[in-house]
Formats: C-alpha cells, sequence, structure tokens
C-alpha cells in the first residue's frame, strides 16, 4: 500500500534522524580516547563499579530454554541520575555474555568492551543530574568462568557473592551502589522459578510461564537471587506475620520440613538482638548442587540442600548456619558495606551470631570460641592482613575473602568490644547499628563513631588497633589469652 504524505514525511524524519545519530556517534567515538575499564578505587577490587551515576533500579528479564547449560536471551534496563558532568561516555560493569544492542535514553549508543567493562558513548554528552535510561540486550552465560550462575541438578540458581554479578547482568557491580531490583524470568512450564523479594505477576505465554518479583528495598548486585528449576515452593508465616517462603527440590520437601520449621523461632531471636526482620518477606533456597559455601542472597538465602540433609553434621552446627546467613539480613543486606574493606562489619557480626546461637543449641561456648581465634589471630594476620584492611591480589590473582580472618579474626573484634564496653552497651550498638543506617551503606569508620556514642567513651584509637593493626591486642578482661 503507498505511503500517504504524512506517513512518508514521517520515515524520511525517522531516516534522516538515524543517519544524523549515527554520523554523530561516529563522530563522538572518533574523538575519544580508546575504551578502558574503569572503577570507582575500592582498594581490593580496583575495577569495579563506576563513576559518573547512581543507578535507582534495575529492570531484568531473563529467558531460560530449559537447558542450564545454554546462555539465557536476557534484557537490563537500568535506571540511573548523571553524577558526573558532561560525561561523552561512561562503563557498566559486564563480562558474562554477548551484547546485543544499547539504547540510552531512547537512542541508540554505541558500545564496546574494554577488560571486564561494557564501554558505552551515548549519541549527547550527559549532564549532571540528568536521568540516564540505559537498556541492553544481551545473553548471559551459565558457563561465563567465576560466573554468577550456579548450575544445579535442574536449574540455575544466583551466586554473585563477591564480583559475580557482572557476570550476570550488566550493572555498576560494587556495594556502594545499592538499587532496587524488579526480574522478569521467562521458562518452560514444568519449571518454578522463584526471585528474592515479592511476587509481583505471573503470566502463561505459549509453553512458558513469565514469572515477575520485585524488590521492596534496595539491594546491593552481589546479593540478587533468582531460582529456577523443579521446585516446590513451602510457605508459612513468622513472627508478627512475616511471610516466610522456601524453595526446595520437590523430592526433598519432606526431609527438608524440620530444618525450615525452624527458620520461625530463628527470626525472633534475632530480632531480640537486633531489631525487627528489615524485609518483606524471607525464606531458605536449598539447591541441589555441590557449592562449598553457603550464601545470604537478600530474603532467600542460598544453601547447599545436602548440608541441611546430612546426617554428618550436628543439629547445632546446622542451625547455627542458618542464623549465620539470616543475620546478614540485618548486617550487610539491609546495613551494607561501603568498601568491600568493610567486610568485617558483614562477617564479624554474622559470626558473632552464629556463635551465640550455636552455643545456645549445644555447640561450644562463645569464650571458648573467642579464645581459640584469639590464639590463631596473628598467623591470620600475617597471612591474609588485619580485619579492616585485607590484603589486596596479586597481580592477576584473586582477593582472597572469605577466610577465616573475615570470620573468626573480624567476630573477635566484637568480643573485644563487648569486653571493654560492657554487654548492655554492645547490645544497644547492635539495634542502633541497624536502625541508624537501614537500607543504606556504612563504614569501619561509622561503626567506631557509634560505638563511642553509645558506650559515652571514644572508642576509635581501641578499634582502630583491632581492625587496622599488624598484631593482635590484648583481650581485654582475659589477660591470660596468648596468640601463637
Amino acid at each position: 500500500m503507498p505511503l500517504t504524505r504524512s506517513r512518508a514525511g514521517f520515515h524520511r524524519r525517522c531516516a534522516v534522524a538515524g543517519t544524523v545519530t549515527a554520523a554523530v556517534l561516529t563522530l563522538v567515538a572518533a574523538a575519544l580516547p580508546a575504551p578502558e575499564p574503569a572503577g570507582i578505587g575500592d582498594r581490593l577490587f580496583p575495577q569495579l563499579g563506576n563513576p559518573g551515576y547512581d543507578v535507582r533500579a534495575y529492570d531484568i528479564a531473563f529467558r531460560y530454554s530449559g537447558d542450564n547449560s545454554k546462555p539465557l536471551s536476557a534484557r537490563t534496563k537500568i535506571d540511573a541520575t548523571v553524577t558526573g558532568d558532561g560525561m561523552d561516555r561512561f562503563n557498566l560493569d559486564f563480562a558474562g555474555g554477548e551484547v546485543r544492542s544499547v539504547r540510552v535514553n531512547g537512542l541508540p549508543a554505541r558500545h564496546a568492551r574494554a577488560g571486564e567493562d561494557l564501554v558505552i558513548t551515548p549519541a549527547a554528552p550527559l549532564r549532571r543530574g540528568t536521568p540516564l535510561r540505559v537498556d541492553v540486550r544481551h545473553t548471559s552465560s551459565p558457563s561465563t568462568p567465576n560466573g554468577g550462575w550456579l548450575r544445579t541438578t535442574d536449574g540455575l540458581a544466583m551466586a554473585n557473592q563477591a564480583d559475580a554479578a557482572h557476570r550476570v547482568f550488566p550493572s555498576n557491580d560494587h556495594p556502594s551502589d545499592k538499587a532496587m531490583f524488579t526480574f522478569h524470568v521467562t521458562a518452560p512450564r514444568a519449571v518454578t522459578v522463584v526471585a528474592g523479594g515479592l511476587p509481583a505477576g505471573r503470566t502463561r505465554a505459549g509453553d512458558n510461564t513469565v514469572w515477575t518479583y520485585r524488590h521492596m528495598h534496595p539491594m546491593a548486585t552481589e546479593l540478587a537471587q533468582v531460582s529456577i528449576g523443579r521446585s516446590a515452593v513451602v510457605r508459612s508465616q513468622g513472627p508478627h506475620g512475616l511471610p516466610l517462603r522456601h524453595v526446595v527440590p520437590v523430592a526433598q520437601r519432606k526431609a527438608l520440613a524440620p530444618w525450615l520449621d525452624r527458620t520461625k523461632e530463628q527470626i525472633a531471636w534475632m530480632e531480640r538482638h537486633a531489631g525487627r526482620y528489615p524485609f518483606e518477606n524471607y525464606g531458605i533456597l536449598a539447591a541441589d548442587a555441590q557449592t562449598g559455601f553457603e550464601l545470604e542472597t537478600q530474603t532467600l538465602s542460598l544453601f547447599e540442600r545436602e548440608l541441611l540433609t546430612s546426617r554428618s553434621y550436628p543439629s547445632w552446627y546446622k542451625q547455627s548456619l542458618m542464623v549465620h546467613e539470616l543475620a546478614h539480613q540485618w548486617f550487610g543486606n539491609s546495613v551494607t558495606p561501603r568498601r568491600w574493606g568493610d567486610l568485617w562489619l558483614n562477617e564479624g557480626h554474622a559470626t558473632w551470631y552464629e556463635w551465640s546461637y550455636g552455643a545456645e543449641r549445644g555447640g561450644p561456648a562463645v569464650e571458648r570460641r573467642a579464645r581459640e581465634a584469639y590464639r590463631q589471630s596473628d598467623t591470620l594476620r600475617k597471612r591474609f592482613g588485619p580485619p579492616a584492611a585485607l590484603k589486596p591480589s596479586k597481580e592477576g590473582g584473586k582477593t582472597e575473602l572469605f577466610t577465616s580472618m573475615v570470620y573468626d579474626g573480624s567476630a573477635i573484634v566484637l568480643y573485644a568490644l563487648r569486653e571493654r564496653i560492657g554487654a548492655e552497651a554492645f547490645a544497644r550498638l547492635q539495634r542502633e547499628w541497624i536502625a541508624r543506617h537501614r537500607d543504606g551503606n556504612a563504614s569501619a569508620s561509622d561503626f567506631m563513631a557509634l560505638a563511642g556514642e553509645v558506650s559515652g567513651q571514644d572508642q576509635t584509637a581501641f578499634l582502630k588497633k583491632w581492625l587496622y593493626g599488624e598484631r593482635t591486642p590484648p583481650m581485654p578482661g582475659h589477660p591470660d589469652w596468648r596468640t601463637r
């Protein structure tokens, strides 16, 4: 059918606009230096995070074929605000798939890869304070080395900590830039999809189902969770009506039930110590996979199914690990470190509550575990660095974050502080820390300042020795304790 005059004019204008945009992009790209990876200067992960913008929200869609070895088709939309002046280009962290197209504020944008960054050149420079909307169509590969996708016996789950989220989706992959998240996952009808946050819709699309989940609180990229598999979803209620939602392999539902049932009491126990649970729901994702770790993904903690069903571990030990990951919902997820060097705040507190809960359930006394950790501390400091100044990776190596120093070595910092300021002040400090920094980021300096405020005495010099010293300081109240 021939075009009408108005329609013909519209198509000519679009063609001209497209030609002009392409020409502008070509000129801009030619004038700029070669793309390079960027970072915000984190001492442990120098090239993670990106300057120049602040992400407000991610809207991420995956299409899963049913084969967990094949790349997923994906689309990541990012809603941000420009914080830099006159930016001709900007970077996203992305190293886990192919990029098919990029649009910035509705217009096509050039893109190039540089290291583990996606370098984007928009049609026009970006001005401070203006909206930045990025739309990336890409793939997301479960086979990326050190990637965030974890292959299970019947599907996939995410394990993005510490630096793997950008191998799943384009992002500002640093905990300092928390944002809201929405996930849409299209998968075969026989598959169940559960993500962190609350369900926000489920629709049929031919032989597939489209599942949507939305977080109600900001989240760091490393804490995202999407589970795809032949799973059962077990629902119940926790304290004050909190929705509990556990995701388990269908065949293991009965075997896991006694462990899932403990979650309600564990949340109540944590609330007595740290205040009300900070999110919209909680649950355990028991994955049929060998990982060697458990992970505090926000509102849906990842566990190896075998850990919970195995008879090789005593009950108190398994329960204490459940509380460790639960405690992270307060310490690490709600209050998130400003830099990776502040990780001791997450793991020290989670380990402290792990010790405390385990002791109440038949495990070793807290003092016994603290004394043993103290004895090992100088050896660990020499090998890995002190709790708040871990050694960065050697050239080409991977930073060793999750070692005994960041767990036990950080927990004894808290034990020392409690011995110094007393149990009552220490308890107030825990609750005030969460109340003051909820849904935000905080640092070691923030914690030292609050410890002084709560205790009525400056604790900075005391805590700096424990957090940054090459040697472990004397333990208050225990002059007989020795390091080896």
